[in-house]
């Protein structure tokens, strides 16, 4: 993974330009859900992660530097975490996420 987890990883194909919302999410062992929002702030890029009906609908914050390939062909990216790791990360909170640092906090530590 990259030094800088708020930045996609140079060899992982996400180019600037590229709109990754409604991307299906492969984790190292399976499919998670689908790519809800992704963040352009250049130093603060995430994917937003809404799991469905895997885990109730949870949506989870995963920093750029997951993302290890993008496939535009496919509408897919993939990401260096288990289902368990994804499973085990805090709910995210858009609501706390704008206006709550400790909220972001225990995002970004997670």
């Amino acid at each position: 993974m990259s030094d800088n987890i708020s930045s996609f990883v140079p060899t992982a194909g996400h180019t600037p330009d590229a709109d990754l919302a409604g991307y299906k999410v492969e984790a190292a062992d399976g499919p998670v859900g689908k790519v809800d929002k992704q963040s352009r702030l250049v130093d603060s890029q995430y994917v937003l992660v809404d799991t469905g009906m895997w885990i109730f609908g949870k949506k989870v914050m995963l920093p750029a530097a997951c993302v290890t390939g993008v496939d535009h062909e496919e509408k897919k990216i993939v990401v260096a975490r288990t289902k368990a790791e994804i499973q085990g990360s805090p709910e995210f909170d858009e609501g706390k996420h704008l206006g709550d640092p400790a909220h972001r906090d225990q995002l970004d530590g997670h």
